[in-house]
């Protein structure tokens, strides 16, 4: 996969400043992806909103993609203001588990195991090691949440069980390879059930039918028992906000 890049210097010897864009107040960089198969100028703000992103066919100028971003600069800054703080993980502080804001309840010397039980996340230990304890938590969780949903799908669908990895990926929620590995992000056990499940199913489908055709849309309709409208507008409405609890 390629990276996604900043221009590169000038020639000549002049080095070509940083190219960026003030949004709010503040300047966020912007990296530039030229694409084979492109063919035409896409952008979106990182997931975590720390630059914006131009995809661009491969003999696109810097130029047109730095304008591009300004042109839409008034877009651009309503996607950077619903990203919300980075939460201070103290005790007493919420953070969401299956949808559902829960709080933080540390305790330094009870068991350093976390426990949840009615809204209360139970942790001990030392306080300043809350967040990799708890990411570590949520991604035993997520494991443990993502078999048992990839069983159930695939057991729709009669297929065998295909290996799972875990994904901290900054851009997708989930993905399949060609060799049927399916990868899904741990942050979706912060999401409501239906959102994770409905991303299991997207991928499951994805085992049959590697595109996103007609015949790909009407099995994920009989596999996943919900709505995948509803759970692609809470993902789009609410998506971003999964990456700043734990960051």
């Amino acid at each position: 996969m390629l990276d996604w890049l900043r221009p590169s210097p000038k020639r000549g010897g002049r080095k070509e400043e940083d190219p960026s864009i003030e949004l709010n107040g503040q300047r966020v960089p912007i990296a530039i992806r030229r694409l084979p198969q492109s063919r035409r100028m896409t952008m979106r703000l990182a997931p975590d909103g720390s630059e914006v992103r131009i995809a661009m066919p491969q003999w696109g100028r810097t130029q047109d993609a730095l304008d591009f971003a300004r042109l839409r600069a008034d877009w651009l800054t309503q996607q950077l203001t619903r990203h919300a703080p980075k939460a201070e993980l103290a005790p007493g502080a919420l953070i969401p588990f299956a949808g559902v804001p829960h709080r933080i309840a540390h305790n330094p010397g009870s068991t350093r195991r976390v426990v949840c039980e009615a809204g209360v996340i139970h942790i001990g230990g030392a306080v300043d090691s809350l967040r990799p304890r708890l990411t570590r938590w949520l991604q035993a969780q997520a494991r443990e949440h993502f078999a048992a949903d990839l069983a159930f799908y695939c057991a729709r669908a009669g297929l065998p069980v295909p290996p799972l990895a875990l994904s901290g990926a900054q851009a997708r929620w989930g993905s399949c390879s060609a060799r049927g590995t399916v990868r899904l992000n741990w942050r979706l056990m912060m999401a409501p059930d239906a959102v994770r499940r409905a991303v299991v199913a997207h991928e499951v489908t994805h085992l049959v039918h590697f595109n996103h055709s007609p015949a790909f849309h009407a099995l994920l309709a009989q596999l996943f028992e919900g709505s995948i409208e509803e759970t692609n507008r809470w993902l789009k409405r609410h998506g971003r906000g999964l990456y700043t609890p734990l960051g």
